[in-house]
């Protein structure tokens, strides 16, 4: 049986990290499973935790009030979820709903900020790989965006021209 420390060990957000380090992260996370259907957090919510999926799809979405939920982003095995433990004023902008089975390591987002508080270094390091993670998803969702809305043929319009 793995412990929280091993999980944590070998999740690729946190690939590098010594060991004393990931130690210090798991005091602040525990095991959590959804079932399908299962949110993880709403939109509105205090974002009080970050999580690391181990295995699952969790899908990621915004309440439209004419449509319903729309789904804006699918998160799998190995990726991350909830940032905004780390930005004020710590409230999810999204929900994060159960789309199969999901097993996740949750990290206590209060817990996180007083370890990144202690420890610059720490703070610095989880920054740069928030940063990352959230530059991948912009630049993939502006790839979608694209996809959607395309840029050529009837009506389309050139924005450097305005």
């Amino acid at each position: 049986m793995q412990t929280i420390e091993d999980l944590l060990g070998e999740h690729p957000f946190l690939a590098g990290l010594d060991r004393g380090t990931i130690a210090l992260l798991s005091g602040c996370a525990a095991n959590v499973h959804a079932r399908p259907g299962e949110y993880l957090f709403r939109q509105g919510e205090d974002a009080d935790h970050f999580y690391i999926i181990r295995y699952g799809v969790v899908a990621v979405e915004v309440h439209q009030p004419a449509r319903g939920p729309i789904v804006i982003d699918t998160l799998e095995t190995g990726e991350t979820l909830g940032f905004s433990w780390l930005v004020e004023p710590y409230r999810y902008l999204f929900d994060a709903r159960a789309v199969e089975s999901t097993s996740a390591v949750s990290l206590d987002g209060v817990c996180l900020r007083a370890k990144c508080e202690a420890d610059p270094r720490l703070g610095h390091e989880l920054l740069k790989r928030v940063t990352r993670t959230m530059y991948e998803r912009l630049h993939a969702s502006r790839v979608r965006m694209l996809d959607l809305y395309g840029t050529s043929g009837p009506g389309a319009t050139d924005v450097r021209a305005r």
